[in-house]
């Protein structure tokens, strides 16, 4: 299927800011507002809707309020991209208010992760490239505080018109943010570790396909409904999928997992990305890739499917922004993953 891909932002765009799951701009103001900032400071003018700075509880009442902000920002064409400020874990109750007559008509940025899962999904079905990245407050709001090399990935991926594009590993990483309770950093990291890189697990030679994936757990919330994609829709993808803040175990994972292979997806699919796992010891990473390659090599018997492990997307920093829809070539010899077709007009 081919995607239509949205427009790249250029300065002066206006953006919308929505809360589709959780509070937290209310909750945390000061972490929002940075966020905030940041978005002003790449020249970006910031609309906020009626969810934005929605108390939790007044959210969670209202879903159809909260589709109506997703529909009024995509049926705007004033607004060049849809932001969400964090993710939560209810915004599928919102899906069967989504307009998408109107959204389909609007192709444009939507970017979030975590439970915005749900959005990203539902929306990219319509026919669109969406954004697999950082919110508003998990991501964007800690700007300052990323290496140059973060913060040149997310402008390129925003703002770029390129044909290709070549991932990084990060050499470092964090397992998120200081405590947003105190007021006088909300904007910096917690403490960084060493990476060990992506590990490729098994397969060989050159793969290409298509961007699927999103939060493991939010991805669960999905299966049996509507929005769930059909079994045609596997065929060729690359799968990428990575864990929450949760920390699901590594028998849950196991169990997921084996769920997309009795399904068929594992046999479909070009090639298996998986996140790098928020609060996971090195020995449990391990144990990770470990309980990854028995399911696919071992029970369902896939040993040419190739797999890459640690991969920076997710609920860790530095997060990659990957855009649903569009082609990725794994290179399994050189270790390299690029994207290989423009993500933007």
């Amino acid at each position: 299927m081919h995607y239509r891909r949205p427009r790249a932002l250029i300065p002066g765009d206006t953006v919308a800011v929505v809360s589709p799951s959780w509070g937290g701009p209310q909750a945390f103001p000061h972490v929002y507002e940075q966020g905030v900032a940041v978005l002003r400071g790449w020249g970006l003018r910031v609309r906020e809707y009626p969810s934005t700075r929605m108390a939790d509880r007044d959210l969670r009442a209202n879903p159809v309020l909260r589709a109506t902000d997703i529909n009024d920002a995509f049926g705007d064409d004033t607004i060049a991209a849809v932001f969400a400020s964090i993710g939560g874990d209810d915004s599928m109750r919102l899906l069967p208010y989504l307009d998408a007559q109107r959204i389909s008509r609007n192709p444009k940025i939507l970017m979030g992760y975590s439970d915005t899962t749900t959005l990203l999904t539902a929306i990219h079905q319509l026919g669109i490239v969406t954004f697999h990245g950082p919110s508003v407050m998990a991501g964007i709001a800690q700007h300052a505080s990323q290496s140059a090399a973060t913060r040149s990935h997310v402008h390129t991926m925003l703002f770029g018109k390129n044909n290709s594009y070549t991932y990084e590993a990060a050499p470092h990483y964090t397992q998120g943010y200081r405590n947003w309770e105190d007021q006088s950093q909300p904007n910096t990291l917690a403490e960084m570790h060493y990476s060990r890189g992506w590990q490729f697990l098994q397969g060989s030679g050159v793969v290409t396909g298509q961007l699927y994936g999103g939060c493991f757990e939010v991805l669960e919330f999905l299966k049996g409904t509507a929005f769930w994609p059909q079994p045609a829709f596997w065929h060729g993808k690359v799968l990428f999928l990575e864990t929450s803040e949760e920390k699901p175990s590594i028998l849950q994972v196991t169990r997921w997992l084996r769920n997309y292979g009795l399904m068929g997806a594992l046999r479909d699919i070009s090639a298996l990305i998986i996140g790098r796992p928020r609060d996971y010891t090195l020995s449990e990473q391990l144990a990770l890739d470990a309980a990854v390659l028995r399911v696919v090599h071992t029970e369902f018997g896939l040993e040419q499917l190739p797999i890459i492990t640690n991969f920076d997307v997710g609920h860790t920093e530095p997060q990659r922004i990957l855009p649903l829809g569009v082609r990725i070539q794994i290179d399994c010899s050189a270790m390299t993953v690029r994207l290989i077709e423009p993500w933007l007009r």
